[in-house]
């Protein structure tokens, strides 16, 4: 038994089933995410399922392509009943993966936008588009062909999906909201240019400030320096002085001294 399951329920003749955790649910929905431009260009996607089985195993859940598969089907129908509620906090609280959820049905329904405005409308169909904004109807869809199949031994006829009159519409719609993007993406960039723009003028603007305030304290310092040196060679000077009045002072002492002793000996005589 893998560490991350716990066996709690018991099925139909005593089969057991794994509880999903947390961890092991948001890896389905980050695999599935992954695989979301597979399953939405594969109406038959049960390969596509035991390759999200597959993964799974990789990551050390043992998971079927069918348990999957009931427990994506599980999680669209709760975040459908949270799309009723009013506030984001009351979506979250109630539904635990909404977020994750939202970011899948967000990303399909941008590139669905996209391929329209490649294809100029024509590779793509309102009814894609529709099951984008139904939140992975072609899912439920999916589970139903899958158990008519099982249940009749064969595979169904393939639908086909006839074009919507109103394409050139939605054509021109996904074109405004393009053109609106890019709208909003060159003012954001201009934005971003005047801030930059801004910044570097002010940074300038430091710098400046900063080289002449560098500037005033080299001349500070130059100006001690210099005084230093000054008051080093005023002292150089008076020790000079000095020097020179104690050897005047001392010829004088010696000078008095000897013709006070050329007297004496004068006299003696």
């Amino acid at each position: 038994m893998d560490h991350h399951q716990s066996y709690a329920s018991v099925g139909v003749g005593g089969d057991r089933f794994p509880q999903w955790n947390i961890q092991e649910t948001r890896d389905l929905l980050m695999i599935r995410a992954e695989l979301d431009p597979n399953f939405m260009d594969n109406k038959r996607n049960k390969i596509l399922w035991e390759l999200v089985s597959t993964r799974m195993k990789e990551k050390g859940f043992a998971r079927s392509a069918e348990q999957c598969k009931g427990k994506w089907k599980n999680l669209v129908t709760r975040f459908k009943g949270c799309e009723a509620m009013e506030t984001e906090a009351m979506k979250q609280q109630s539904f635990p993966f909404y977020n994750e959820l939202k970011v899948i049905f967000a990303a399909r329904m941008q590139r669905i936008l996209w391929l329209e405005a490649e294809a100029g409308g024509a590779a793509s169909s309102s009814s894609k588009k529709k099951a984008a904004l139904q939140f992975s109807s072609d899912d439920e869809d999916d589970l139903k062909e899958d158990s008519e199949e099982e249940k009749s031994g064969g595979p169904k006829k393939k639908r086909k999906i006839k074009g919507n009159p109103q394409s050139g519409n939605i054509n021109n719609q996904s074109m405004n909201i393009i053109n609106g993007i890019k709208e909003i993406m060159e003012e954001f960039m201009n934005k971003q240019i005047q801030m930059e723009m801004r910044w570097l003028k002010a940074y300038e603007e430091r710098e400046e400030e900063r080289r002449a305030r560098e500037m005033e304290w080299r001349q500070t310092m130059e100006a001690l320096e210099n005084e230093r040196l000054m008051m080093d060679k005023r002292w150089r000077e008076r020790e000079e002085q000095w020097k020179i009045r104690e050897e005047a002072r001392a010829e004088k002492r010696d000078a008095l001294i000897t013709a006070l002793l050329n007297k004496l000996t004068r006299e003696d005589s």
